[in-house]
């Protein structure tokens, strides 16, 4: 697990949900200027942007990448939201940002996570990140360390 990173998101979490998610995020996504298949075979660019949208061969600046991981985490937040029924502190929330713009919020709707969360077993709901390790078939160290990551910042602890 990447403690400096578990600290940089934790302090951003001071400024709320959204700013954990944005340190959290790109840590893991990365960011690819030109579109690419991604492992699941899924055209994705910037900070992991899928979509109709995506202009092949085109080679995408920092700001149009910056500006489309802020308008998809703003599309995961208004769905996620109304989905969690229960209150939850501002690093939980990050970590569910993140863990839903990488998995999908139909994922997340339909996930034992959510039913957890809403079931008032946050840590338990936490503790179900570790089982999202897989994309095309496969299991993947990257989303392994990622999981790792959402977990210990849901939990806010390491």
């Amino acid at each position: 697990m990447n403690n400096r990173l578990f600290k940089k998101v934790m302090a951003a979490c001071a400024a709320g949900a959204i700013a954990g998610a944005l340190v959290l995020i790109p840590a893991y996504e990365g960011v690819e200027y030109k579109p690419y298949r991604d492992v699941a075979g899924v055209l994705t660019v910037c900070y992991g942007h899928t979509g109709s949208d995506i202009q092949p061969g085109k080679l995408y600046t920092d700001a149009e990448c910056k500006a489309l991981l802020h308008d998809d985490l703003t599309k995961v937040r208004r769905a996620v939201d109304p989905m969690i029924k229960v209150p939850i502190d501002d690093n939980s929330r990050a970590a569910i940002y993140s863990f839903a713009y990488n998995t999908g919020t139909g994922a997340f709707s339909r996930s034992t996570m959510l039913r957890k969360l809403n079931a008032g077993d946050i840590a338990g709901a936490c503790d179900e990140m570790k089982r999202w390790t897989f994309a095309g078939g496969k299991q993947w160290q990257g989303l392994i360390n990622r999981r790792e990551t959402e977990k210990a910042v849901c939990h806010g602890t390491l």
